[in-house]
């Protein structure tokens, strides 16, 4: 049965958990990675499927795609 709750609706749209994009360091060969965060810590991740040196969508502790490598800029308001 579809919700007629507006709200409920919108919620359905936004992704659930966190995305962060992260760089490989290095595949563990037990299904998962090591990945350094911009800030420069270091996690542990599910998955294999990017190389070292490759920029990826973290989501949940799961790699979930590859990100573009693309200039990051800090602005202080």
């Amino acid at each position: 049965m579809a919700t007629t709750n507006i709200w409920q609706q919108f919620k359905a749209l936004i992704p659930e958990g966190v995305r962060v994009v992260a760089t490989i360091t290095t595949n563990n060969g037990n299904g998962t990675s090591q990945a350094q965060l911009r800030d420069g810590s270091v996690i542990t991740v599910k998955g294999e499927s990017m190389s070292a040196g490759q920029k990826a969508f973290i989501q949940d502790g799961e790699i979930k795609g590859t990100a573009q490598s693309l200039a990051q800029y800090e602005v202080e308001v």
